[in-house]
């Protein structure tokens, strides 16, 4: 099997590497691709350097899944041109919500994989979007969600490697009393939140937000109702997202704990205690998706809350991908 990583040296292209090395999955050769400012960088993979590849003039021929983590304008221009020859798992949002390519989660709906020989393409879910719907996929089967209200505080990392940077210097410029310049983000982001992820649409929400209502109901079922707030917060990696859920059926809560806890992908950290919960620092390089603070809601029937933390670069990207190609390869 010959794989291809579009994207190789960036955050998400480095972890799709580190995850196809951790699952010792069977390559015969795998190409790392980038735009033509890395050419020449050598990374390892297995115990070899392998060079670096020019996006611009790569031959697809001679791959068999090619992965794309270059962002929507890549994929735009080459991700038709590589699934002339080759599986594409794209990472972006380009198409995401195309009617003829299979928006995937394997612990959700790894039945739809089946309609991705209409275009050859498959598409990464939102790296918030597929932690959220990995915790709600067993009580969707259990009650029936009829309605989702999340808000979503998103580490700075799923803004790429320059905005983390950014972060990282603003820290440094606070406590040196150094004026803090903004280039990545709206407002300063370290020591702050910032409720603006992606541009504002009509209506008031931002693309990010409303990528969150159309994904759900894509992945998960196109009658729960979704409405969401997506905040930037200063941290480095992983996403958490607090979420209330609306059932149509009464539950139950030890249930939901005990079918969280065994379903794919979850694991429940929730004691009622100090610390008895997840946080993002915690969650970084974790393959899971942390469910915490379960917990009726007070204020509605038939209603709960949940906090959940999943790294975005990994389950919410990277690990999300591999468990696609896992799928695909035992039938190519």
């Amino acid at each position: 099997m010959n794989i291809a990583i579009i994207g190789a040296t960036g955050n998400v292209g480095r972890k799709i590497l580190e995850v196809l090395e951790f699952k010792k999955l069977s390559i015969d050769n795998l190409y790392l691709v980038a735009s033509s400012k890395s050419i020449g960088q050598k990374i390892n993979f297995r115990g070899k350097e392998l060079e670096v590849f020019n996006l611009e003039t790569f031959d697809f021929s001679n791959v068999q899944i090619c992965f794309f983590s270059a962002g929507g304008k890549i994929s735009q221009e080459y991700a038709i041109k590589a699934a002339k020859y080759s599986v594409v798992i794209d990472n972006s949002s380009f198409f995401r919500m195309d009617p003829e390519v299979p928006l995937i989660v394997p612990e959700v709906n790894s039945q739809d994989l089946k309609n991705y020989k209409k275009k050859n393409i498959i598409a990464n879910g939102n790296c918030s979007v597929i932690p959220l719907v990995v915790a709600l996929k067993p009580l969707h089967d259990l009650y029936q969600i009829n309605r989702i209200v999340a808000s979503t505080y998103q580490s700075v990392s799923g803004a790429g490697r320059a905005p983390m940077d950014e972060l990282l210097s603003q820290t440094k410029d606070f406590f040196e009393k150094k004026e803090l310049k903004s280039k990545f983000f709206t407002k300063q982001i370290a020591f702050n939140a910032i409720p603006h992820i992606d541009s504002f649409l009509k209506g008031g929400y931002t693309k990010e937000e409303q990528k969150m209502h159309d994904e759900v109901k894509k992945i998960l079922d196109k009658k729960i109702k979704v409405t969401s707030t997506s905040v930037r917060i200063p941290v480095l990696v992983s996403h958490a997202i607090s979420v209330n859920v609306e059932f149509k059926r009464k539950h139950n809560l030890e249930e939901i704990k005990t079918v969280l806890n065994s379903s794919p992908g979850c694991k429940v950290v929730d004691e009622h205690n100090d610390g008895g919960y997840i946080t993002p620092v915690e969650a970084e390089n974790k393959y899971e998706t942390f469910i915490s603070r379960i917990r009726n809601d007070s204020s509605n029937i038939n209603s709960i809350n949940l906090w959940i933390v999943s790294d975005n670069l990994l389950k919410g990207a990277a690990l999300n991908a591999v468990e696609i190609a896992e799928i695909l390869m035992k039938d190519l």
